[in-house]
């Protein structure tokens, strides 16, 4: 069951980075620069990633962030494989390699597993040592 919660909490974060992407793509002078973009959703991907962490973490679970960081960040790059890539990527000229050899991609998920190890640290860990 802490599994398919991890997954559920992986498509939730995919979910709200991926229609704040959506929205950018419609603002006329951000809607080109995937620099923009990215400044823009970095930052917020820090309250979306902390609100999954703790949907996660408020029934008790004590699974290590880092593992849950890696489970919540396959889930994000499976549903980009499957969603993401082929219906705004494609059609807009892109494939998955360009996709997939982004550096801001490769900076969101090592933000995301940071921010959920560190949430796993601070607020799970520290509380079960203080047990």
């Amino acid at each position: 069951m802490k599994k398919i919660r991890a997954i559920l909490v992986g498509a939730l974060i995919w979910l709200l980075i991926f229609s704040t992407f959506g929205i950018l793509s419609y603002l006329p002078n951000i809607k080109d620069s995937a620099l923009q973009q990215f400044l823009v959703v970095a930052p917020l991907a820090i309250p979306f990633t902390i609100l999954g962490a703790y949907i996660f973490y408020k029934n008790g679970n004590k699974t290590n962030g880092f593992i849950l960081g890696l489970i919540i960040v396959t889930t994000a790059l499976t549903l980009d494989v499957l969603i993401t890539v082929p219906f705004t990527i494609i059609p807009n000229q892109g494939n998955y390699h360009s996709f997939f050899t982004s550096k801001f991609l490769w900076i969101l998920v090592a933000e995301v597993v940071t921010i959920v190890y560190f949430y796993w640290k601070l607020k799970i860990k520290t509380k079960l040592q203080n047990i």
